[in-house]
């Protein structure tokens, strides 16, 4: 080899070294800011989540707090009836007693992904109920002149020992809530400061690169500069972007939770209302009777009571689901059932069972099917258990083998008596409720043995569902 072929050969050995430094540089670089830019993502994304677990920390609290302020209100307008025995006071004292279980149930179902709060919850719903049962038994007491009794009652402290236990309760719910929301604050702050992190080191990632390219030629100079300023503009656009994005979702979501409860607020309000409105013409219907000397017309108002009070009872007792257009069936029934129980019998006389399963309805067929339940159960319990006679009445809906919701009513009581048909006005609308859900009911009577009816209900279904065992094997 000549000389100057071995001195070209060294030459070009360092320039090949240089090129692939640069190489290397500039891959790193590339990757570094692909890197940084994922793991801004990514943060931007847990975010995102723990701004959704404050709002829902800030939805608690202030849940918590509403109770808190309506049970003083009821105790305070109770209080000043109790003193004054001004009417004027019974108002807001019933608007806020109406108030105190939606509050607990929501927090029960806020809180039940929080084992420690769902039994902080749960321990003093029992001292809630009885401070209710307290304030209303001494509004009783004053309403049917019975002062000395109310101010006996309320001398015994019971009262203010269950107000203050709830109130002691309740404030260590918010101070959790208020060291969760302050965790999660911190959680934020952190998050911030990894995201400026790694927008530093996408920065830097970003001068590294600029400055490999800067070391080539000068031909490529001007090239590089643009390069790394479009690279620049790029960077601070994405992030403008995904903040404006964030915004708007913040504010889109916060809208639609805001809508969804006043939504889910009128729904409730409208049903309680209806049912509070139904109650009124119940007592009314009650307060003629008790005028009524006619035991014809006797009989005729108190089937009209019990059925408007079966049809305030469904509306009461109704609870949407999360979409706002269904109930669940032994949610919906098992509440209905328990107020006909308390209701309807006399001192545990005849026991009242459900057994029912977890069907999905619709909000109008739920009302409709409460309304059929309270005519079977209010039927069995005037028919079939005369002259103080003790027994029991069972309801159940399930799922036939051929998966159609059924509805089935039995009691033990004195059954038909032979030769009587169900041709009565309960009958009449027992029919027309069934033919509703395209059923009609099935009676199985022996003489001093009960009765048993049993209805399909193939239009009850929302959507078609698989066979299920059915709950009366």
């Amino acid at each position: 080899m000549s000389v100057v072929a071995q001195r070209a050969a060294g030459a070009q050995t360092p320039v090949l070294g240089r090129r692939t430094a640069r190489r290397i540089a500039i891959w790193v670089s590339l990757v570094l800011v692909c890197l940084a830019a994922v793991v801004s993502l990514l943060l931007m994304q847990g975010m995102d989540r723990q701004l959704r677990d404050i709002t829902d920390t800030y939805a608690v609290r202030d849940t918590a707090r509403e109770l808190v302020n309506v049970m003083s209100q009821a105790e305070a307008s109770q209080r000043g009836y109790v003193l004054t025995r001004d009417a004027q006071f019974l108002e807001p004292y019933h608007a806020a007693a109406a108030q105190v279980d939606s509050y607990v149930q929501t927090l029960l179902e806020m809180t039940a992904d929080d084992a420690a709060q769902a039994e902080r919850m749960r321990s003093i719903t029992g001292d809630i109920a009885g401070k209710m049962a307290e304030m209303a038994r001494t509004v009783e007491l004053v309403a049917t002149a019975r002062q000395d009794e109310a101010q006996s009652l309320i001398e015994t402290g019971m009262g203010a020992r269950l107000m203050s236990e709830v109130r002691a309760t309740l404030e260590d719910f918010i101070a959790e809530e208020n060291q969760k929301l302050a965790l999660r604050n911190e959680g934020i702050d952190r998050s911030r400061v990894w995201l400026v992190g790694t927008i530093i080191a996408a920065l830097a990632a970003a001068v590294c690169l600029a400055y490999a390219l800067m070391a080539r030629t000068q031909k490529q100079v001007s090239a590089m500069a643009q390069r790394h300023r479009g690279l620049i503009n790029q960077n601070e656009a994405l992030e403008a972007e995904i903040a404006e994005r964030t915004r708007a979702i913040e504010e889109a979501r916060a809208h639609a939770e805001r809508e969804r409860q006043r939504v889910e607020a009128l729904l409730q309000d409208t049903s309680h209302r209806i049912g509070n409105s139904l109650a009124t013409v119940s007592s009314l219907l009650a307060l003629q009777l008790m005028r009524t000397r006619s035991a014809e017309v006797r009989t005729a108002l108190e089937a009209a009571r019990l059925r408007v009070h079966a049809i305030a009872s469904a509306h009461r007792r109704l609870r949407l689901g999360d979409d706002m257009e269904s109930a669940s069936a032994d949610e919906f029934l098992s509440a209905v059932l328990e107020d006909i129980a308390t209701t309807q019998t006399d001192s545990g006389r005849i026991a009242i069972e459900g057994k029912i399963e977890s069907i999905e309805v619709s909000a109008r067929d739920a009302t409709t099917l409460g309304i059929l339940v309270g005519e079977f159960v209010t039927n069995a319990l005037k028919h079939g258990f005369p002259d103080g006679r003790r027994g029991r009445v069972e309801v159940a809906l399930f799922r036939n083998e051929a998966g159609v919701p059924t509805l089935k009513v039995s009691d033990n009581g004195v059954g038909l008596p032979e030769g009587q048909d169900e041709g009565g006005l309960g009958s009449v609308i027992i029919r027309q409720l069934s033919g509703q859900f395209g059923g009609e009911p099935v009676y199985a009577s022996v003489p001093g043995e009960g009765v048993t009816i049993s209805v399909s209900l193939p239009a009850l279904d929302r959507t078609p569902a698989p066979p299920s065992q059915s709950a009366m094997e």
